[in-house]
Protein backbone atom coordinates (compact mmCIF):
# COMPACT_ATOMS: atom_id res chain seq x y z
CA UNK A 1 0.00 0.00 0.00
CA UNK A 2 2.84 2.36 0.89
CA UNK A 3 4.55 1.64 -2.41
CA UNK A 4 1.34 2.39 -4.30
CA UNK A 5 0.92 5.75 -2.49
CA UNK A 6 4.57 6.53 -3.24
CA UNK A 7 4.02 6.16 -6.99
CA UNK A 8 0.74 8.08 -6.81
CA UNK A 9 2.54 10.99 -5.13
CA UNK A 10 5.28 10.90 -7.77
CA UNK A 11 2.64 10.96 -10.51
CA UNK A 12 0.88 13.95 -8.88
CA UNK A 13 4.14 15.83 -8.44
CA UNK A 14 5.07 15.14 -12.04
CA UNK A 15 1.71 16.44 -13.27
CA UNK A 16 2.13 19.57 -11.15
CA UNK A 17 5.61 20.30 -12.50
CA UNK A 18 4.50 19.68 -16.08
CA UNK A 19 1.59 22.08 -15.57
CA UNK A 20 3.89 24.73 -14.08
CA UNK A 21 6.33 24.28 -16.96
CA UNK A 22 3.59 24.63 -19.60
CA UNK A 23 2.24 27.78 -17.93
CA UNK A 24 5.77 29.20 -17.86
CA UNK A 25 6.28 28.47 -21.57
CA UNK A 26 2.88 29.98 -22.40
CA UNK A 27 3.72 33.16 -20.50
CA UNK A 28 7.04 33.46 -22.32
CA UNK A 29 5.28 32.98 -25.67
CA UNK A 30 2.61 35.57 -24.86
CA UNK A 31 5.28 38.01 -23.70
CA UNK A 32 7.23 37.49 -26.93
CA UNK A 33 4.09 38.11 -29.00
CA UNK A 34 3.34 41.31 -27.08
CA UNK A 35 6.93 42.45 -27.48
CA UNK A 36 6.77 41.83 -31.24
CA UNK A 37 3.75 44.09 -31.68
CA UNK A 38 5.26 46.79 -29.47
CA UNK A 39 8.55 46.57 -31.34
CA UNK A 40 6.85 46.87 -34.73
CA UNK A 41 4.75 49.84 -33.60
CA UNK A 42 7.92 51.64 -32.53
CA UNK A 43 8.71 52.15 -36.24
CA UNK A 44 7.05 55.20 -37.75
CA UNK A 45 6.03 53.47 -41.00
CA UNK A 46 4.31 50.64 -39.13
CA UNK A 47 2.61 53.05 -36.76
CA UNK A 48 1.36 55.09 -39.71
CA UNK A 49 0.11 51.91 -41.43
CA UNK A 50 -1.84 50.90 -38.31
CA UNK A 51 -3.34 54.37 -37.95
CA UNK A 52 -4.36 54.35 -41.60
CA UNK A 53 -5.60 50.77 -41.95
CA UNK A 54 -6.55 49.19 -38.63
CA UNK A 55 -10.06 50.65 -38.27
CA UNK A 56 -11.13 49.96 -41.86
CA UNK A 57 -9.74 46.43 -41.68
CA UNK A 58 -11.59 45.76 -38.44
CA UNK A 59 -14.82 47.01 -40.02
CA UNK A 60 -14.26 44.78 -43.07
CA UNK A 61 -13.66 41.75 -40.85
CA UNK A 62 -16.89 42.39 -38.96
CA UNK A 63 -18.81 42.80 -42.23
CA UNK A 64 -17.53 39.40 -43.36
CA UNK A 65 -18.27 37.84 -39.95
CA UNK A 66 -14.59 37.20 -39.29
CA UNK A 67 -13.05 37.42 -35.82
CA UNK A 68 -10.83 40.42 -35.19
CA UNK A 69 -7.88 40.54 -34.85
CA UNK A 70 -6.76 37.83 -37.30
CA UNK A 71 -5.03 34.87 -35.69
CA UNK A 72 -4.58 32.54 -38.66
CA UNK A 73 -4.15 33.84 -42.21
CA UNK A 74 -2.93 32.48 -45.55
CA UNK A 75 -1.51 34.28 -48.58
CA UNK A 76 -1.85 32.87 -52.10
CA UNK A 77 -0.49 34.46 -55.27
CA UNK A 78 -0.87 33.68 -58.97
CA UNK A 79 1.89 34.90 -61.28
CA UNK A 80 0.06 34.86 -64.62
CA UNK A 81 -2.93 36.73 -63.18
CA UNK A 82 -0.78 39.13 -61.13
CA UNK A 83 -3.05 38.47 -58.18
CA UNK A 84 -2.54 38.01 -54.45
CA UNK A 85 -5.22 36.66 -52.11
CA UNK A 86 -5.47 36.91 -48.34
CA UNK A 87 -7.49 34.18 -46.59
CA UNK A 88 -8.59 34.08 -42.95
CA UNK A 89 -9.29 30.91 -41.00
CA UNK A 90 -12.80 30.57 -39.61
CA UNK A 91 -14.11 27.41 -37.94
CA UNK A 92 -11.26 25.22 -39.25
CA UNK A 93 -11.66 26.45 -42.84
CA UNK A 94 -10.22 29.41 -44.69
CA UNK A 95 -12.42 32.21 -46.01
CA UNK A 96 -11.27 34.60 -48.72
CA UNK A 97 -10.95 38.06 -47.20
CA UNK A 98 -9.70 40.03 -50.19
CA UNK A 99 -7.90 39.78 -53.53
CA UNK A 100 -5.21 42.32 -54.35
CA UNK A 101 -3.44 43.27 -57.56
CA UNK A 102 0.27 42.50 -57.78
CA UNK A 103 1.33 45.67 -59.54
CA UNK A 104 4.20 44.29 -61.62
CA UNK A 105 5.51 40.90 -62.79
CA UNK A 106 9.06 39.65 -63.19
CA UNK A 107 10.61 36.88 -65.27
CA UNK A 108 8.50 34.10 -66.80
CA UNK A 109 6.24 31.34 -65.54
CA UNK A 110 8.31 28.66 -63.84
CA UNK A 111 10.17 28.33 -60.52
CA UNK A 112 13.13 30.39 -59.42
CA UNK A 113 16.27 28.28 -59.82
CA UNK A 114 19.25 30.56 -59.25
CA UNK A 115 20.49 34.01 -58.34
CA UNK A 116 19.89 36.60 -61.03
CA UNK A 117 17.24 34.76 -63.06
CA UNK A 118 14.66 37.42 -62.10
CA UNK A 119 12.11 34.68 -61.43
CA UNK A 120 9.41 34.88 -58.79
CA UNK A 121 9.54 31.58 -56.85
CA UNK A 122 6.79 28.98 -57.10
CA UNK A 123 5.85 26.65 -54.29
CA UNK A 124 4.88 26.67 -50.63
CA UNK A 125 6.60 29.17 -48.37
CA UNK A 126 6.00 31.22 -45.23
CA UNK A 127 6.75 34.71 -43.94
CA UNK A 128 10.12 34.61 -42.18
CA UNK A 129 11.00 38.33 -41.86
CA UNK A 130 9.28 41.63 -41.16
CA UNK A 131 11.15 44.69 -42.41
CA UNK A 132 9.63 47.95 -41.11
CA UNK A 133 12.41 50.05 -42.67
CA UNK A 134 12.50 48.53 -46.13
CA UNK A 135 13.84 50.35 -49.16
CA UNK A 136 10.38 49.55 -50.55
CA UNK A 137 8.38 51.10 -47.68
CA UNK A 138 7.47 47.88 -45.84
CA UNK A 139 8.33 44.29 -46.72
CA UNK A 140 7.49 40.73 -45.72
CA UNK A 141 10.26 38.21 -46.35
CA UNK A 142 9.56 34.77 -47.85
CA UNK A 143 11.69 31.76 -46.90
CA UNK A 144 13.04 31.16 -50.40
CA UNK A 145 14.89 28.92 -51.07
CA UNK A 146 12.92 26.28 -49.22
CA UNK A 147 13.80 22.58 -49.05
CA UNK A 148 12.02 21.83 -52.33
CA UNK A 149 13.93 24.60 -54.14
CA UNK A 150 17.25 23.32 -52.81
CA UNK A 151 16.52 19.75 -53.87
CA UNK A 152 15.29 20.80 -57.31
CA UNK A 153 18.17 23.07 -58.34
CA UNK A 154 21.83 22.27 -58.87
CA UNK A 155 22.86 25.93 -58.95
CA UNK A 156 25.69 27.05 -56.69
CA UNK A 157 23.74 30.17 -55.66
CA UNK A 158 19.95 29.87 -55.60
CA UNK A 159 19.52 33.51 -54.64
CA UNK A 160 17.34 34.84 -51.84
CA UNK A 161 15.82 38.01 -50.38
CA UNK A 162 12.39 37.46 -51.90
CA UNK A 163 9.78 39.79 -50.43
CA UNK A 164 6.22 40.99 -50.66
CA UNK A 165 6.87 44.73 -50.59
CA UNK A 166 5.73 48.19 -51.63
CA UNK A 167 6.97 50.70 -54.22
CA UNK A 168 5.70 48.69 -57.22
CA UNK A 169 9.16 47.64 -58.50
CA UNK A 170 10.56 44.12 -58.73
CA UNK A 171 13.28 41.78 -59.97
CA UNK A 172 11.80 38.60 -58.56
CA UNK A 173 9.57 39.71 -55.68
CA UNK A 174 5.84 40.32 -55.31
CA UNK A 175 5.49 44.11 -55.49
CA UNK A 176 2.37 45.86 -54.27
CA UNK A 177 1.30 49.48 -54.19
CA UNK A 178 2.25 51.29 -51.00
CA UNK A 179 -1.40 51.39 -49.94
CA UNK A 180 -1.80 47.62 -50.28
CA UNK A 181 1.48 46.69 -48.56
CA UNK A 182 0.40 48.76 -45.55
CA UNK A 183 -2.76 46.70 -45.31
CA UNK A 184 -0.98 43.37 -45.74
CA UNK A 185 1.74 44.32 -43.28
CA UNK A 186 -0.80 45.25 -40.59
CA UNK A 187 -2.65 41.94 -41.03
CA UNK A 188 0.55 39.89 -40.89
CA UNK A 189 1.87 41.75 -37.83
CA UNK A 190 -1.41 41.16 -36.01
CA UNK A 191 -1.56 37.46 -36.96
CA UNK A 192 1.97 36.90 -35.69
CA UNK A 193 1.32 38.97 -32.57
CA UNK A 194 -1.72 36.86 -31.71
CA UNK A 195 0.01 33.52 -32.05
CA UNK A 196 0.52 32.51 -35.69
CA UNK A 197 4.12 31.35 -35.86
CA UNK A 198 4.21 30.72 -39.62
CA UNK A 199 2.08 32.61 -42.13
CA UNK A 200 1.88 30.44 -45.28
CA UNK A 201 2.58 32.00 -48.67
CA UNK A 202 1.62 29.79 -51.61
CA UNK A 203 2.86 31.00 -55.00
CA UNK A 204 1.40 29.37 -58.11
CA UNK A 205 2.28 29.96 -61.78
CA UNK A 206 -1.39 30.49 -62.64
CA UNK A 207 -4.89 29.54 -61.54
CA UNK A 208 -5.25 25.87 -62.35
CA UNK A 209 -8.17 25.02 -64.61
CA UNK A 210 -8.55 23.07 -67.84
CA UNK A 211 -8.11 26.03 -70.18
CA UNK A 212 -5.05 27.41 -68.38
CA UNK A 213 -3.47 23.97 -68.23
CA UNK A 214 -3.82 23.68 -72.01
CA UNK A 215 -2.44 27.16 -72.57
CA UNK A 216 0.52 27.02 -70.21
CA UNK A 217 1.50 23.36 -69.96
CA UNK A 218 1.43 22.24 -73.59
CA UNK A 219 4.99 23.33 -74.31
CA UNK A 220 6.43 23.87 -70.83
CA UNK A 221 9.29 21.95 -69.24
CA UNK A 222 7.64 22.62 -65.85
CA UNK A 223 4.39 20.69 -66.51
CA UNK A 224 5.22 17.92 -64.01
CA UNK A 225 6.21 20.43 -61.34
CA UNK A 226 3.03 22.44 -61.88
CA UNK A 227 0.91 19.28 -61.68
CA UNK A 228 2.54 18.61 -58.32
CA UNK A 229 1.52 22.10 -57.10
CA UNK A 230 -1.95 21.61 -58.58
CA UNK A 231 -2.62 18.74 -56.15
CA UNK A 232 -2.64 21.20 -53.26
CA UNK A 233 -4.50 23.87 -55.23
CA UNK A 234 -7.38 21.47 -56.02
CA UNK A 235 -7.51 20.17 -52.44
CA UNK A 236 -7.67 23.69 -51.05
CA UNK A 237 -10.36 24.75 -53.54
CA UNK A 238 -12.52 21.83 -52.41
CA UNK A 239 -11.85 21.77 -48.67
CA UNK A 240 -10.53 25.27 -47.83
CA UNK A 241 -7.90 23.61 -45.66
CA UNK A 242 -4.15 23.15 -45.93
CA UNK A 243 -2.44 19.87 -46.71
CA UNK A 244 0.48 18.52 -44.72
CA UNK A 245 3.46 17.64 -46.86
CA UNK A 246 7.05 16.51 -46.98
CA UNK A 247 9.63 17.10 -49.70
CA UNK A 248 11.42 14.29 -51.54
CA UNK A 249 14.99 14.33 -52.82
CA UNK A 250 13.84 15.61 -56.23
CA UNK A 251 12.03 18.63 -54.80
CA UNK A 252 8.53 17.23 -55.15
CA UNK A 253 5.88 17.92 -52.50
CA UNK A 254 4.58 14.65 -51.01
CA UNK A 255 1.17 15.31 -49.45
CA UNK A 256 0.05 13.49 -46.29
CA UNK A 257 -3.68 14.16 -46.38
Amino acid sequence: MGEKNYFINIYRDLKLWITIFLIFILQIDMHAQSNFLEEQLSFIRVKDAFELKQKSLEDSFLEKDLAWPPKDILIRSFKAELELELWVKKNEKYVLFKSYKVCKGSGNLGPKLKEGDKQVPEGFYFIDRFNPESNFLLSLGINYPNEADKNRSNAIDLGGDIFIHGACVTIGCLPMTDDIIKELYVLCVLAKSFGQKKIPVHIYPYKFNLLNNIIYQSSSQYANFWNNLMLHFIYFQEHKQLRFYEVDSFGNYIFKN
